[in-house]
């Protein structure tokens, strides 16, 4: 089937733009004796490996629509950034390109300070694979010390699973371990992180009974929306949090997670429990 012909218009404009904006010496082109600035055709199908007739084509508006693979070539041949890449997608098939699982070690100074002044609320960052990246003082008292612990072994999943204490913190500990597997694999699999999970899975299959059958179910959890999580502190009991869930703009890889204390007397709780931390 082929693209909308406005469409196709809009996929030749944006690569005929992007072409020209390549310096050819910088590829090892032959920058003399050129009518326009930029990248020839050719070179662009060349880098693409990809026909030139196809490639012209494309950038005239007839050349059909083109496969995800040529897309991501073409995204790597004129050296285009992630959103770059998208927007290639958006305009090439109507809907974005696959996503590419990076590995993320920490965030930006600018992200930690959005968890911090969240003082009364515990927040944290997470990865697609459920690796708690980032966390605030309000976090450590209610959830757990994560800066107590390797950062290899501060995975959600691990800690629902492995920990005791964990375990005891919960309402209802076989809810929220099925809806946590649910939505564990749903976001592993929209993060482009089905293959870096797997020695995860199999660590947990070995030594959760418990995660290996509920894993085995193959059941997946949407996003829950509006919904008020139970938790049981060690130290002072029953706390009620409004549970939200936020994607980080920029950083696909990345989900905020706030809890926000849903009584006044909830919070005041925490803002003790970090004064005697």
């Amino acid at each position: 089937m082929s693209l909308h012909p406005a469409g196709e218009k809009r996929l030749g404009t944006y690569l005929r733009d992007r072409r020209a904006k390549l310096d050819p010496a910088a590829f090892g082109f032959q920058p003399d004796r050129r009518r326009t600035p930029g990248l020839r055709r050719e070179e662009v199908a060349q880098r693409a490996n990809i026909s030139p007739t196809w490639y012209t084509w494309l950038e005239q508006g007839r050349g059909g629509t083109p496969s995800a693979d040529v897309l991501d070539r073409i995204a790597r041949a004129l050296m285009l950034t992630d959103v770059e890449r998208e927007h290639l997608f958006l305009l090439g098939l109507g809907r974005p390109p696959e996503a590419r699982y990076r590995k993320s070690d920490g965030v930006t100074p600018r992200l930690q300070r959005v968890l911090d002044a969240l003082e009364s609320s515990p927040a944290i960052i997470r990865t697609a694979t459920w690796d708690v990246v980032a966390w605030n003082k309000a976090a450590t008292v209610m959830l757990g010390d994560y800066g107590a612990l390797p950062p290899a072994r501060r995975n959600i999943l691990r800690t629902l699973f492995l920990d005791p204490g964990a375990r005891a913190m919960q309402h209802d500990w076989g809810s929220v371990a099925r809806f946590v597997i649910g939505a564990f694999r749903v976001d592993a699999a929209r993060g482009g992180a089905a293959d870096e999970i797997a020695p995860l899975v199999d660590e947990l299959c070995r030594l959760s009974p418990e995660f290996r059958r509920m894993w085995r179910d193959n059941g997946v959890s949407a996003a829950p929306g509006e919904i008020v999580k139970h938790i049981r502190h060690p130290l002072l009991g029953p706390f009620a949090f409004e549970y939200s869930v936020f994607s980080v703009d920029g950083r696909p890889d990345l989900t905020l997670v706030v809890y926000n204390p849903a009584t006044p007397e909830d919070a005041e709780k925490i803002r003790s429990l970090m004064k005697r931390g």
